[in-house]
């Protein structure tokens, strides 16, 4: 499993590369704020939803949760990396990481 930090990510996003941004938190969670552009895609309806979430199978998907210490975004990596998606990575330091640097969530 491929995984993406923070500076990797705001790069990726700053150069205009396409990235398919998955909050793997249930709903309340994603409602309350989650990355500018995330999809919800909750971990545990990860194979069921991913191909009405994801569509677009060769796309780069980047998949988070809540912190370091939140598994989510590692379930729902592995099942989309399961389905066939080649190109899936975990920003294991998620929205913690993303508001500790001073970044902002949508709502």
């Amino acid at each position: 499993m491929t995984h993406i930090d923070r500076q990797q990510l705001t790069t990726l996003i700053a150069r205009g590369t396409p990235v398919v941004l998955l909050e793997a938190l249930p709903e309340r969670y994603f409602a309350a704020g989650h990355l500018p552009g995330a999809r919800h895609f909750p971990h545990d309806r990860a194979a069921e939803l991913a191909a009405s979430v994801v569509p677009e199978r060769e796309a780069t998907i980047v998949v988070y949760c809540a912190s370091e210490t939140c598994r989510n975004s590692h379930v729902a990596a592995a099942a989309l990396t399961q389905l066939g998606y080649p190109d899936v990575r975990v920003y294991a330091g998620g929205k913690k990481d993303w508001q500790e640097a001073g970044l902002v969530l949508e709502r």
